[in-house]
């Protein structure tokens, strides 16, 4: 019987890596799990890999069939941003296990839908200042860089992932991102045990 492993962290704490060499190693087989946005795409990204790229309507349509597990809207400066998680037949928790990075709050509504002996929560942590520098260059690298969103995010973060939310979401286990190979060793020893 699989599991969904929610791989989840502050903006800029290094979730996307981990992610992808966590799907490239051999040790723990885990599919992906592609969430949904309304954000537009940043350059390097491809519809269907980071995300299924839609817009509000597709979104709607979506929601209107019952197929959207969680949402989370982000009322930015360039607009409504939305990012959920669909019900789809490409989960099948009795073939393999699969992971996505999501949020506290999408983790808690994930946990609701599938049965919370079903998800595994994986919290990474990294030193603000370093996540804020992650950031600030790999906003730079866009062609037109949105540095209010990025500060936005950040600070939503605080409160996003504050300690007594952290708590609520019945999470004991951390992973600090100080060092990339021994945080991939630790988080897979976890997950071969868990999973």
């Amino acid at each position: 019987m699989g599991k969904i492993v929610c791989l989840m962290g502050r903006s800029s704490s290094g979730k996307d890596t981990i992610y992808k060499k966590l799907l490239q190693q051999d040790e723990v087989i885990v599919e992906n799990i592609v969430p949904y946005t309304t954000r537009p795409i940043r350059a390097g990204e491809k519809d269907g890999v980071e995300y299924h790229f839609t817009d509000e309507e597709g979104f709607q349509k979506l929601l209107g069939a019952g197929s959207v597990i969680e949402a989370r809207a982000y009322h930015t400066r360039l607009g409504l941003w939305r990012y959920f998680t669909v019900a789809d037949e490409r989960v099948d928790l009795e073939r393999c296990s699969y992971m996505m990075i999501t949020t506290l709050e999408a983790y808690e509504q994930i946990q609701k839908f599938y049965g919370a002996d079903r998800v595994l929560p994986v919290l990474i942590e990294l030193d603000d200042g370093i996540r804020l520098q992650r950031a600030l260059d790999r906003e730079k690298a866009q062609d037109q860089p949105k540095y209010e969103e990025m500060c936005r995010r950040f600070l939503a973060d605080a409160e996003d992932f504050s300690e007594e939310r952290i708590r609520q979401a019945g999470i004991v286990k951390r992973f600090y991102n100080n060092d990339l190979e021994e945080c991939l060793e630790e988080i897979t020893g976890y997950l071969k045990d868990n999973i």
